[in-house]
């Protein structure tokens, strides 16, 4: 995600001015829900860009000026093409990628035909376009969370963000659809992007398959940076080629889908209501760190879509 636009800002902004990209039938409000023996065979994928293989830095890689968006772009579909392909192979027959990257990270002419595309959503985003008609869920290039050490461009929707929380578990992106998807009754069993994003996909949902796709070398959290100096902190990495990152993903896919045939055990957020969502922000200029909350009795993509008061946090 771009550091300087959430996900729910650039999406809120886009459908205010009439943007309204949704190549995806799944996504029309009104849906039926999809009959058992069909959702087993739908797979919906979220995708970013910062935990793509060769994405090496915000600035060049995932911003519409930067001198290598375009080919940010090619490289993070090529991924979840290669995801594509493994789901395909253990049988899957229908996908939705879901282009969650503020700016957007698909190349809809290079995406593979047998997936629809969804982007720009009408407010209230969550859970972009995720519905009961699916069966599985998955994600591709994926960043942990923000604070997470080791990490390639972490961050929790935009650099700003200092770390959030639903009932006390640090969360990332990944965390907060993994949230939407067990309240829709959806399992999430893979999720590629760089290790330290794996190892937070593993500890969120024992089982989940994954694909580590590069590793960040940067030691320590990044507490004391403010959001200017943290988004340009965890830049250094190692990257796998890209054909031999699209090999894995396309290996876990298949192996995730076979193994979730099989195993119903894994796939489901554990977190259970009550729900409280946590968000400090990170300091910024002359703004303090702030803090805002929001609650819901039971329901989790309602929780995700409330709004927050944020206020000065006493250190």
């Amino acid at each position: 995600m771009f550091q300087q636009l959430s996900r729910r800002k650039f999406l809120k902004t886009g459908a205010a001015i009439g943007w309204g990209i949704a190549f995806s039938s799944a996504a029309r409000a009104g849906d039926a829900k999809a009959a058992p023996s069909k959702r087993g065979k739908r797979v919906y994928i979220m995708t970013d860009m910062e935990g793509v293989a060769g994405i090496l830095d915000s600035e060049n890689w995932c911003k519409p000026e930067g001198r290598y968006y375009d080919l940010g772009k090619e490289l993070l579909t090529a991924e979840v093409n290669a995801a594509i392909a493994g789901f395909a192979r253990a049988g899957a027959t229908e996908f939705l990628v879901a282009d969650g990257h503020g700016h957007g990270g698909i190349n809809p002419k290079l995406l593979d035909p047998r997936a629809e595309l969804a982007r720009n959503w009408s407010p209230p985003p969550y859970p972009f376009s995720l519905d009961e008609s699916f069966g599985y869920a998955a994600c591709v290039g994926q960043h942990a969370m923000s604070r997470t050490e080791n990490a390639h461009l972490a961050h929790t929707g935009s650099f700003g963000v200092f770390e959030t929380t639903i009932n006390g578990t640090p969360v990332g992106e990944f965390g907060e659809m993994a949230l939407c998807a067990a309240q829709l009754g959806v399992r999430y069993i893979f999720g590629a992007g760089d290790l330290a994003f794996t190892k937070e996909a593993r500890a969120l949902l024992p089982g989940i398959e994954t694909a580590a796709v590069k590793h960040g070398t940067t030691s320590g959290r990044g507490d004391e940076c403010d959001r200017d100096a943290y988004a340009k902190r965890n830049l250094a990495a190692i990257h796998s080629h890209p054909q031999r990152a699209r090999a894995m993903i396309a290996a876990a896919a298949e192996r995730a889908l076979r193994r979730a045939k099989t195993d119903a055990s894994f796939g489901i957020l554990a977190l259970k209501p009550p729900f409280e969502r946590v968000t400090i922000l990170r300091r910024q200029g002359k703004q303090p760190k702030q803090i805002g909350r929001s609650s819901h009795p039971s329901d989790g993509i309602a929780l995700m879509n409330a709004p927050m008061k944020h206020e000065a946090v006493k250190e």
